[in-house]
């Protein structure tokens, strides 16, 4: 199963927290997020976790870190990549499955979402 291209996509969106980035980096008008406004947004998270999922992501190419050195200290942001945004098209037919099939929730049946913007 290690060759298979769905167990390997799996194995990087499936790790908990992931979506829940991806989804916080897509909100709002500001596509660029710091790391304490990704904590703060998430809630629970710890701050270990959200630096592993930050870094797999940026490994995987889903999001990119922006540092601005003329601050002091250097300013982090992170953004979703191509891909990443792509990956949200996914989120979005993941949520049209569970809408038509399994949940009915007139907050998720609006366009956009106040929980997960998509």
């Amino acid at each position: 199963m290690k060759d298979c291209t769905v167990y390997k996509t799996m194995n990087i969106i499936g790790k908990r927290w992931t979506i829940h980035i991806l989804l916080e980096l897509h909100k709002g008008e500001k596509k660029e997020k710091r790391f304490n406004e990704l904590k703060r947004k998430l809630g629970s998270i710890t701050p270990k976790i959200l630096s592993e999922r930050l870094t797999e992501l940026e490994a995987e190419g889903m999001i990119m870190k922006n540092i601005d050195e003329s601050t002091n200290p250097p300013k982090s942001e992170y953004y979703l990549t191509e891909s990443g945004r792509d990956f949200v098209k996914i989120i979005q037919g993941i949520k049209r499955w569970g809408l038509k099939w399994k949940f009915q929730n007139e907050e998720c049946e609006k366009a956009i979402c106040k929980y997960c913007d998509v």
